[in-house]
């Protein structure tokens, strides 16, 4: 019997999740479908989970946390609509793989993570795929946004809210765009929220189910 230990063919599989899981989906901005096919997703995945670094489904990455199901990522990101010269906030960064597709589509990325050790692995992966002059990545309560280097052009929320924190909507620039998920612990509705000329806008764009949002504006989980 003859055992083949040789590395997976991760390019074809960053291909077929292209092909099969967000063009069929209706993923058609460009810039995210080349940035999401040239990253290597493999690299932010817990090395027992790595055989299933392109499966249509969230992974676990520890610490109650997990990395989104591709199709989401893509969603929310197109959603944001970046063009390049953007500057973005990302709360959760969880192991650093939505961080490292949005550094790849915009000027400059901020993204906080509250778990101290995966704010460390969202440093060493972004080293690894050479972002780290793109994105900087900030351990603390996400949903209290980073005034510090505020306003943002668009926020991705990669954690379940109750509501849309108070705190990143003021960070938000005018004109702004901000993507969150809003709901219950268990469902929630991701929600595409424009600033515009001091209005404020809202329209509910897909279904989802993430992480609850920790902090002093996320759900009081342990």
């Amino acid at each position: 019997m003859l055992f083949c230990n040789s590395e997976p063919d991760w390019a074809a599989q960053r291909q077929q999740m292209i092909e099969f899981q967000l063009k069929r989906r209706g993923i058609k901005d460009p810039r995210v479908l080349e940035a999401m096919g040239t990253l290597p997703r493999e690299i932010f995945v817990p090395e027992r989970m790595r055989p299933w670094a392109y499966a249509d489904e969230p992974l676990a990455i520890g610490y109650g946390q997990t990395i989104s199901q591709p199709y989401m990522t893509a969603l929310m990101t197109q959603l944001l609509q970046l063009q390049g010269h953007e500057k973005v906030l990302e709360v959760g960064a969880g192991s650093g793989y939505h961080a490292a597709v949005l550094g790849m589509l915009a000027r400059e990325v901020i993204t906080i993570e509250i778990v101290p050790e995966l704010a460390e692995l969202a440093r060493r992966n972004l080293e690894r795929v050479g972002l780290t002059g793109k994105v900087r990545v900030i351990t603390g309560d996400g949903s209290q946004g980073y005034p510090e280097e505020a306003p943002y052009d668009a926020i991705s929320v990669a954690a379940a809210s109750p509501d849309v924190p108070q705190p990143l909507l003021d960070q938000l620039n005018d004109p702004g765009r901000m993507v969150i998920p809003i709901g219950g612990l268990d469902e929630q509705e991701l929600v595409v929220i424009e600033k515009a000329e001091g209005r404020i806008q809202r329209r509910s764009a897909a279904l989802c189910r993430f992480v609850p949002l920790r902090g002093g504006y996320g759900w009081k989980v342990v």
